[in-house]
């Protein structure tokens, strides 16, 4: 079941750009900036409610990298997957524990914003090889 709420940031985002890798970016940096600023100010609500965002947008990324039309070489889908759950792993040992390690959570944040980066990357290169391609003038027999 998909939150539709204002508190989901690949939602939010969606309406603000058109290529997917820039969408996943922006709801991974959201995510990871919601977490710290949680972090940051001790408070555990925040804290809580941030954590239990990226447990979904994570989700978000399962069922799509799992699906059949999913465009995405297999190794680097196999990794994204073992990440996933890597990502789900440290947010319910953080929130199941009674003395929680922050450095766990600081993880996730350096995970999210990693892959933003990466995502972001491919998104800028797309955009400069598909100009380069507009660019080429057509060959001519001569």
């Amino acid at each position: 079941m998909q939150n539709k709420g204002p508190h989901n940031p690949y939602l939010q985002t969606q309406n603000t750009s058109t290529d997917p890798r820039q969408t996943e970016a922006r709801a991974l940096l959201e995510t990871a900036r919601r977490i710290s600023e949680a972090l940051n100010n001790d408070d555990d609500k925040a804290l809580g409610e941030a954590l239990n965002l990226n447990c979904k947008l994570w989700t978000f990324f399962q069922a799509d990298i799992s699906t059949p039309e999913n465009p995405l070489p297999q190794d680097l889908k196999n990794n994204l997957l073992s990440l996933s759950l890597y990502v789900d792993k440290c947010t319910f040992t953080y929130l199941g524990s009674k003395k929680p390690n922050p450095d766990s959570i600081n993880t996730l944040v350096n995970i999210n914003k990693n892959i933003a980066a990466g995502l972001l990357e491919s998104y800028k290169n797309s955009q400069l090889s598909g100009r380069e391609e507009n660019t080429k003038l057509p060959e001519t027999e001569i």
